[in-house]
C-alpha cells in the first residue's frame, strides 16, 4: 500500500491503462481496509456473542500459535445453540452472563486433559462469579468476555472399536470411604485397556471438598475421565438450580455437554433440578428429575449434524424410566429428538440397584423401534455400608442382591455390548445361585432354586441342570427380593451402621430367576449348574453343590 501511494504521487506509470488499474486496486484495498475497520468496530459492539477458533494444537500447549490452523466443521455450543466452525476454524455464538461454552470433541481428535485426567473442553463465562454464600466454592469471577475464545484439539488415532469404563455413584461421604473406593475398585483398574471412563453422577456424598481427592484417585487408572452431575454433587445452599451446579462447573465444566469417540456420540445431560435452599426451615431444598427446554434444544441441535448410522448414547444421573418412582417428564420429547437416529442407548445410576429397561411404541417410539436403558450398578453399592471384610472394606451389597461394581462397555461402530464386573471379583462372577445345602430326594421336585444374574434382563435366558446327565431346564424370571440379601440385612442389623443409617431394606430384584430341582434325583452330592446368555450373546455359568439325601 505504501508503494502504491508513492507511485501514484510520482506518476511513474507508463500508460493510462496501468494507472487506472493501480487506482482501482488502491481503491479496492482502501475499501477492504475500511470494511475491516467497520467489522472490527462491529465485533467490539457485538458484546452478546463469543467468537474464536477451533484449532489443531500441534505442540499441545493449549495456545494457538502461528501455523496452527483451524479445524473445520467442529461443533461448539452454549448449552442450547450449536454452531459449526467454518473453513478457518472460526465460530460465533450467543452468550449471556452465565454461560458454559464448550467444544464438542469430534472423531479423530482429543481435548487437553488436566493433571487429574479431566477433559478441558470448555470456557466458563461468569463475569461476577458465583454467589458468595454458597457452602462450597463456586466459579470465581471471570471478568469481561475475551476477544477470542480458542479451543485446542489434538490429533489422535481413534478406531471404531474401543472400550470405556462405566461407574455408577462413587459417592464417598468421607476420606475413609474414598479409601474404600480406591482399594475396592480403582486399584484393580490401574492401567486398564480402555479409551476413557465416566461416572454417572453422585461423584461424592454432599461434601464437595472431596471432588479433588476423588479426581486424584480416579486419575491413577490412567485414562481421560468424564463426569455427570448427581443430586449429591450440588451446592445445597444455592437459591436456585442455576447456581446449584457452580462447584461442579468449577471443577468439571458444564454439566450438559457432548463428545464423540469413533462412531459414538455421547450426550451428557444434567437431569437434576434443584428447587433451592429452604430458608423457612433452614435446610436443603427438594430436587426433582427433569430437563430444561435449553437442554432439549441442545440435543436436537447437536443431533441435527450427527449421521443417522452413528450410535447416540445419553448419559444421565437419574433414570429416564423403568421404575415407577423415576419417570423423566420430558422422556417423550427426548425420544422425539432421537427419532431420526435408529441406534441409541441411555445410561443412568442413582437408584443403587441395577436393571435394564426397553422402551417401545407405548413410550412414544415409532412402531418396531426400541430404546435400551441401562441403570448401572453403583460403584459404592449400598453407600459403602455393610460388614467389613478381611481388608477392612465393606461388602456394600446393593438392595437388589447385586454386588457393587462397574461395567466395561465395548463399542464397535454403532454396535455395543455391556460387561458387568463385580468389585474385586473374577470377571466370570456374574450370578449367585440360591439353593439349600441339602434336600431329601423325595422332596427335591418341590425345592426352589433362585438365581440372581446381576446384569440380567428380560432378554436373558437362564437354565439349570443337576449333574451332567440331567437335561437343561429353563428358569422363569420373577420380581421379588433376593433372599440372600434379606439374610444379610437380618444378620447385620445395625451392627454395620455408619453415618446415620445402616444397610437399606431389600428391594424386588429385576434380575432374579426361579426354578425347581428335578424329581427324585439320585442320592449323593450333586453339582447344580446354571448358565445364562445375555442380550449381547455373552454366556456365563456357575455351580452350587447340593447333598441329595
Amino acid at each position: 500500500m505504501w508503494y502504491l501511494s508513492r507511485v501514484l504521487r510520482n506518476g511513474r506509470v507508463g500508460s493510462n491503462g496501468w494507472r487506472a488499474r493501480i487506482l482501482c486496486g488502491a481503491a479496492a484495498l482502501a475499501t477492504a481496509a475500511l470494511a475491516a475497520a467497520a467489522g472490527a468496530e462491529a465485533e467490539r459492539s457485538d458484546s452478546g456473542f463469543a467468537r474464536g477458533v477451533v484449532f489443531r494444537d500441534s505442540d499441545r500447549d493449549g495456545v494457538r500459535d502461528a501455523g496452527e490452523w483451524g479445524v473445520r466443521g467442529v461443533a461448539v455450543s452454549n448449552g442450547r445453540e450449536v454452531v459449526r466452525s467454518d473453513w478457518r476454524g472460526r465460530y460465533r455464538i450467543a452468550v449471556d452472563d452465565d454461560t458454559a461454552l464448550f467444544v464438542i470433541k469430534p472423531r479423530g481428535y482429543a481435548t487437553p486433559v488436566s493433571a487429574e485426567r479431566l477433559p478441558r473442553f470448555y470456557y466458563l463465562h461468569k463475569p461476577s462469579g458465583s454467589p458468595s454464600d454458597l457452602a462450597h466454592p463456586g466459579v470465581a469471577p471471570t471478568g469481561p468476555l475475551p476477544d477470542t475464545i480458542d479451543f485446542p484439539l489434538i490429533r489422535s488415532r481413534e478406531p471404531d472399536a474401543f472400550r470405556m469404563l462405566l461407574f455408577g455413584d462413587t459417592q464417598p461421604y468421607t476420606l475413609e470411604e474414598l479409601g474404600f473406593l480406591s482399594h475396592d475398585v480403582i486399584e484393580p483398574l490401574i492401567g486398564a485397556d480402555v479409551a476413557f471412563g465416566m461416572t454417572l453422577g453422585d461423584l461424592v456424598g454432599d461434601d464437595l471438598s472431596l471432588f479433588e481427592p476423588l479426581n486424584r484417585a480416579i486419575a491413577q487408572i490412567g485414562v481421560p475421565w468424564y463426569n455427570a452431575l448427581g443430586n449429591h454433587d450440588m451446592n445445597f445452599r444455592a437459591r436456585n438450580d442455576a447456581d446449584s451446579d457452580d462447584s461442579f462447573e468449577r471443577v468439571y465444566g458444564p454439566p450438559t455437554y457432548a463428545f464423540q469417540v469413533g462412531r459414538v456420540h455421547f450426550v451428557v445431560l444434567d437431569d437434576v433440578i434443584y428447587e433451592g435452599w429452604n430458608d423457612a426451615e433452614n435446610r436443603r431444598g427438594r430436587y426433582r428429575e427433569g430437563l430444561t427446554d435449553d437442554q432439549l434444544a441442545f440435543v436436537r441441535n447437536y443431533l441435527a449434524g450427527v449421521p443417522r448410522r452413528d450410535l447416540v448414547v445419553l448419559a444421565l444421573h437419574i433414570p429416564i424410566g423403568g421404575l415407577e418412582r423415576h419417570q423423566l417428564p420430558q422422556r417423550r420429547a427426548l425420544f422425539e429428538a432421537l427419532a431420526a437416529h435408529p441406534h441409541t442407548l441411555s445410561l443412568s445410576a442413582h437408584t443403587h440397584i441395577q436393571y435394564h429397561h426397553f422402551f417401545g411404541q407405548e413410550d412414544g417410539l415409532a412402531a418396531g423401534r426400541t430404546h435400551h436403558h441401562l441403570n448401572q450398578a453403583t460403584t459404592c453399592g449400598s453407600w459403602w455400608l455393610g460388614a467389613l471384610d478381611e481388608l477392612g472394606i465393606p461388602h456394600a451389597t446393593m438392595r437388589d442382591g447385586a454386588p457393587n461394581g462397574y461395567s466395561i462397555v465395548h463399542f464397535d461402530g454403532n454396535a455395543y455390548r455391556v460387561e458387568f464386573r463385580a468389585a474385586r471379583r473374577p470377571a466370570d462372577y456374574q450370578m449367585n445361585v440360591i439353593a439349600p445345602e441339602a434336600v431329601r430326594a423325595e422332596s427335591a421336585g418341590s425345592t426352589e432354586v433362585l438365581v440372581n444374574v446381576f446384569a440380567g434382563s428380560e432378554r436373558s435366558s437362564v437354565e439349570m441342570r443337576l449333574g451332567v446327565a440331567d437335561a437343561w431346564r429353563p428358569l422363569q424370571r420373577v420380581l421379588r427380593a433376593d433372599p440372600l440379601y434379606e439374610e444379610v440385612v437380618a444378620r447385620e442389623g445395625d451392627a454395620t451402621r455408619r453415618r446415620d443409617y445402616a444397610l437399606p431394606s431389600p428391594e424386588a430384584s429385576r434380575h432374579l430367576w426361579r426354578g425347581t430341582l428335578p424329581e427324585n434325583p439320585p442320592r449323593g452330592t450333586a453339582a447344580l449348574e446354571v448358565r445364562t446368555r445375555d442380550m449381547f450373546g455373552q454366556v456365563y455359568s456357575a455351580h452350587r453343590l447340593i447333598r441329595i439325601e
